[in-house]
């Protein structure tokens, strides 16, 4: 019987680990979706959360947007964009790390459109994304940088303020 390589099985479980990890990411999404206030120009038709290129998260995000609503009733759509063009007037944009180094560009982008920009790689709250998913003590947690979502004319409510990690 061969010995599978230990890099091979560290490999392995690094892959399979990030995979379970987005299952917990749509729930904090979907919440952002209720904690989060956009301006009222925001608030008719569906709810937009668009995926920047090829991320495992797309899936879970479509599971969960098969069973919710926003708080207000909105179908929420999930959309998966391939440039920095096709952004549009989505209420929530998720960069993966495999895209994080082009935050600068996206941010120039929107401007100060009313889009939550949600991001996983260590230190973008601090250069601009509004929110940023870190592991703390080994769970799931999120950084909320408010002079970006102020920016932005977003708000968020003090449920939020209270659980996230200010920058």
């Amino acid at each position: 019987m061969k010995r599978t390589p230990l890099i091979l099985v560290m490999l392995l479980t690094s892959v399979l680990a990030s995979g379970q990890d987005y299952k917990l990411h749509p729930v904090y999404i979907y919440s952002f979706t209720k904690y989060v206030i956009w301006p009222d120009a925001n608030k008719s038709g569906d709810f937009e959360i668009s995926v920047w290129g090829e991320s495992p998260i797309i899936k879970e995000l479509n599971t969960m947007a098969s069973l919710k609503k926003t708080h207000d009733n909105r179908v929420i759509k999930i959309k998966k964009v391939e440039s920095i063009n096709d952004i549009g007037k989505s209420h929530v944009l998720f960069i993966p790390a495999a895209k994080s180094k082009n935050l600068g560009e996206v941010l120039a982008k929107v401007g100060n459109q009313s889009i939550l920009i949600i991001t996983e790689e260590t230190g973008l709250a601090q250069k601009g994304s509004n929110i940023n998913f870190v592991v703390k003590d080994g769970k799931l947690a999120f950084e909320m940088n408010q002079a970006s979502m102020a920016k932005q004319n977003l708000k968020a409510s003090n449920e939020l303020t209270r659980l996230a990690i200010i920058i």
